[in-house]
């Protein structure tokens, strides 16, 4: 069949997105794992503080409101970092004033992802409060980081792990479809993983915090997203938390209720309840 100069042009067409797509499809499926720490560079000192989790799906305390999405705040001698947003600024802002959390007290804010139940309360915290670092994943779009500079926030677009503070790093971005950095905080007990929703695989960020562990991890918090795991799956994960001596848990948000029931079962009294307004001591 003879074509016309219309045909072969689309044809072409679609021959050029058909390669151009491969091309991405290779790059994404093949991506790289991620390096090792640069240890040098991220050599952390010691510190005590608290966990405070200021918006979770998940009740604690009664006086605060829930709301689907996560957000904790980091608070140590000489810094105060606000890891992850919730989903509603408002809603944010209400339950920290609740909890007497000043917003103009936030030096940094750690963003784990991109979805909106972790980032939809930035403007919120920005508008009150734009003397602060913020620290994203460097394949955030250019308009959410133009909007953050827009406001007079800084921006640290994070690829490999990073130094927050003395004492907290993140791990880097982790992951492929969804990538993803959790928050380390050294402390005289271990280290501290504080995580957004753990799309990259609750196993896989606790090995790669592993690395910068040289005396264990003391406590992992936040989304462990196990919601949709079978009870046989959640148990293998539950036992390779324990052959990687993982000491307390602490899931919130995405990690199901049957995930939050079979670990609380497994670790007993180093399982920690959970919710929105709940502090946890990471003191020695």
């Amino acid at each position: 069949m003879k074509l016309n100069s219309r045909s072969l042009f689309v044809l072409a067409f679609f021959l050029i997105a058909i390669i151009v797509l491969a091309i991405y499809l290779i790059k994404f499926i093949y991506k790289p794992a991620e390096g090792p720490f640069n240890e040098e560079h991220l050599k952390l000192g010691k510190c005590d503080g608290t966990l405070t989790i200021l918006y979770d799906n998940n009740p604690y305390d009664p006086m605060l409101r829930t709301a689907w999405g996560f957000s904790c705040l980091v608070s140590l001698d000489g810094a105060t970092i606000l890891f992850d947003t919730g989903g509603d600024g408002r809603l944010l802002a209400e339950n920290m004033a609740k909890l007497g959390v000043d917003i103009r007290s936030i030096q940094a804010v750690v963003l784990s992802h991109i979805h909106g139940d972790h980032t939809g309360g930035l403007d919120a915290v920005l508008e009150k409060n734009n003397n602060v670092t913020v620290y994203l994943p460097a394949s955030f779009p250019s308009n959410f980081k133009a909007n953050v500079k827009r406001h007079g926030g800084m921006v640290v677009e994070v690829q490999e792990a990073v130094k927050v503070y003395d004492c907290v790093a993140t791990t880097g971005v982790l992951g492929r479809a969804i990538e993803e950095q959790p928050l380390m905080v050294k402390t005289n007990q271990g280290l501290v993983l504080v995580t957004g929703c753990a799309h990259p695989g609750i196993v896989n960020i606790i090995r790669r915090a592993k690395e910068f562990a040289d005396d264990g991890i003391y406590l992992v918090v936040g989304g462990f997203h196990l919601a949709s795991k079978s009870e046989k799956e959640i148990h293998q994960i539950i036992s390779e938390l324990r052959e990687l001596r993982v000491k307390k848990v602490a899931p919130c948000h995405c990690s199901g209720d049957t995930a939050r029931r079979l670990f609380k079962e497994a670790f007993g009294a180093d399982y920690i309840e959970a919710g929105v307004g709940k502090i946890i001591d990471i003191g020695s």
